[in-house]
């Protein structure tokens, strides 16, 4: 029987996890000894260190507000039913992404990764969970840096709106992102 759960991705912290379990592990090929015995352990390879950032990192030109950049709940392109279901949270909601506790950097590399993974897979209206922030000026880093990452070339090409999302999914520290259809 075919199951229709979709695989979700680790957090930042499950990949920590995992990585911190597997330290020390050795690589077994499944061959044995000429004496039966289990040959000697091979290390395994050191993950690589990768930056989390896209290469493409830089903001559009212009910014937030131009012609071809995205604001919340500016819905050019979106049709008003689904753009209203949409700023309700009435879409079925296919993948959320907490970026809680996490730094500029590695929440940057974790969305881009998130929304290429969604956009890859069909999903269409995510979750996107920034936090509220805790500055005294109101709003966190992350719920700033969003929206423009969200603007970025490597990014806006597969997003077609985005809006705070609803006090029952976390209010001005989410978003409801609606990815484009892929073609």
């Amino acid at each position: 029987m075919h199951s229709d759960r979709r695989r979700r991705l680790l957090t930042h912290d499950e990949l920590r996890l995992w990585r911190d379990a597997m330290q020390g592990a050795e690589v077994y090929d499944g061959r044995l000894s000429e004496d039966g015995s289990l040959p000697p352990p091979q290390p395994l390879a050191p993950l690589p260190k990768s930056d989390p950032r896209p290469r493409d990192f830089e903001p559009p030109p212009g910014g937030p507000g131009t012609a071809h950049s995205l604001d919340h709940g500016r819905t050019a392109g979106v049709d008003r039913r689904t753009a209203d279901k949409m700023k309700r949270g009435e879409m079925t909601i296919d993948g959320d992404l907490d970026l809680h506790g996490m730094t500029r950097d590695a929440a940057h590399g974790a969305l881009a990764r998130f929304l290429r993974y969604s956009y890859d897979h069909g999903r269409r209206c995510l979750l996107v969970v920034t936090g509220k922030g805790m500055r005294e000026g109101g709003g966190g880093v992350l719920r700033a840096e969003v929206p423009r990452w969200l603007n970025e070339p490597g990014l806006r090409p597969m997003v077609l709106a985005f809006a705070h999302a609803q006090p029952r999914h976390g209010g001005e520290g989410a978003l409801y992102v609606l990815l484009k259809r892929r073609r």
